[in-house]
């Protein structure tokens, strides 16, 4: 009997690992990435990275130190990866033995009549009994076919997408600040352009009224001189509107009060300069990017669930042993007598469930390709962010070299037609029309030389950000 026993044994565990198949391959082959990028600068004259980044900029750099230090979405992100630890502490917990304790008391009473009521003479039974027991127990898994140590590289490979997730979200943060701070100076150098602009109509409405009064030339020329400057003053009005909302932003990115966000934007602004864009390969976003690396950890938990559902397939093995006291007396509960004990091993296997480890496996594999081509889309998107940042660089600099150009052209031109005309070489007319051309050229200089500093941190984003 012990003989078809063993065989009928060792018969349900070969089929058990026939109840599913093995488990569909999926290919991940690596992004294929071009040598190098269509926009990017001369190698010979690229900058650092970090120098992409207002980092002379004293209110970056107290407006960052707080957002790092506050901000509620970088505290979530930190949330989450103090989270995906907790997990993976609890799966390599699961591969170690399980010790546990406890105690009882139990009280019984039995009904005679259940043995008969013909026994032997001298022979009885207490009806009434009490049992006092203490254990310790263990159980452990040994994992033979590796299905916890794959959950357990699953949960590790989470926590490497959370700590890239929360990288990513320092990296957006302290971006959306130095945008911000760009913009913020660029409109002060928009509002110095258009005050200059203002002084200069107002200095040509005040002659027309001299001329006018001195009856030598027509009050229209008034009206038209002091409205540019109106004109100037509506656009130098329209700059607070957009103060407002820069503050407002920095207020939600750095969890602060308006009053010290302000304070920390009214430090005075260093130098204008354009740092030279940095110069990378393709092939290192696959390891600066952010959302790349998190997409890539993702991929890899996903092949280790994929591999923890195949495992499935296979029979799981448990021991287990207790060691304790049992006593039907408190008294007796430390005699020798009292210790008891039971050793155990058992094997369970599936046989035979209607494909229902089959599907977990395939929706495994479902799983796996879905973050293989989110990590693929994760791959062509940073590598399409890094070509427009670059080409944004390099267009945006030539923008604001032509915006220059054109406000220095049209100033000297203003400068030149006030010149003939107090020759009287040339009429109010024409002075009057040379400063209507000039005004605003100031302010879009500026405003193309905000774009391309903008651009820049745009690219430090693009290419991966900080490291840390």
């Amino acid at each position: 009997m012990n003989r078809y026993t063993l065989l009928l044994a060792v018969g349900a565990l070969s089929l058990s690992g026939c109840v599913a198949g093995p488990p569909p391959e999926v290919a991940t082959p690596a992004p294929e990435l071009p040598q190098s990028f269509y926009y990017s600068p001369d190698t010979a004259t690229a900058g650092s990275l970090e120098a992409l980044l207002p980092q002379d900029d004293p209110a970056f750099i107290a407006l960052s130190a707080q957002a790092l230090s506050a901000s509620p979405t970088l505290a979530e992100a930190a949330a989450r990866i103090e989270q995906a630890r907790a997990g993976a502490d609890r799966a390599g917990a699961e591969r170690l033995p399980n010790i546990g304790a406890n105690a009882s008391v139990t009280g019984q009473r039995t009904n005679p009549a259940q043995f008969s009521s013909n026994l032997p003479p001298g022979i009885s039974f207490d009806t009434e009994r009490v049992s006092y027991g203490a254990n310790l127990t263990a159980r452990w898994d040994p994992d033979i076919f590796g299905r916890l140590r794959a959950q357990e590289r699953a949960a590790l490979a989470r926590v490497d997408a959370a700590d890239a997730n929360a990288r990513g979200v320092r990296n957006a943060l302290l971006g959306e600040i130095a945008a911000s701070v760009i913009d913020w100076r660029t409109l002060d150098r928009r509002q110095a352009a258009i005050e200059n602009d203002l002084a200069a109509a107002d200095e040509l409405a005040r002659l027309a009224g001299v001329r006018e009064r001195a009856g030598i030339a027509p009050g229209f020329d008034r009206v038209r001189a002091e409205s540019s400057a109106s004109t100037s003053r509506s656009r130098l009005a329209a700059l607070e509107s957009e103060r407002v909302r820069l503050v407002g932003r920095l207020v939600t990115l750095t969890a602060q009060p308006a009053p010290e966000v302000r304070t920390a934007l009214a430090q005075a602004a260093p130098a204008l300069g354009q740092p030279i864009a940095s110069a990378t390969l393709p092939s290192a976003l696959l390891v600066n990017r952010p959302d790349v690396l998190a997409a890539a950890a993702t991929l890899s938990a996903e092949d280790a669930e994929l591999a923890a559902a195949a495992r499935r397939r296979f029979p799981v093995f448990d021991l287990s042993a207790a060691v304790g006291l049992l006593a039907f007396g408190i008294g007796d509960l430390f005699d020798s007598q009292s210790v008891v004990g039971t050793l155990a091993a058992s094997v369970a296997a599936p046989l035979l469930d209607f494909g229902r480890i089959s599907a977990e496996i395939d929706a495994a594999a479902a799983s796996k390709k879905a973050a293989f081509e989110a990590y693929r889309g994760a791959v062509y998107s940073a590598l399409g962010d890094a070509e427009a940042a670059y080409g944004l660089v390099a267009s945006t600099d030539a923008e604001a070299a032509a915006a220059r150009n054109e406000a220095a052209n049209l100033q000297r031109a203003a400068r030149l037609a006030e010149t003939r005309q107090n020759a009287g070489l040339a009429d109010f007319l024409t002075v009057l029309e040379a400063r209507r051309a000039a005004d605003a050229s100031g302010e879009r200089a500026a405003a193309a030389e905000g774009r391309a500093r903008r651009a820049r941190v745009l690219l430090w984003q693009a290419l991966g950000g900080s490291g840390s």
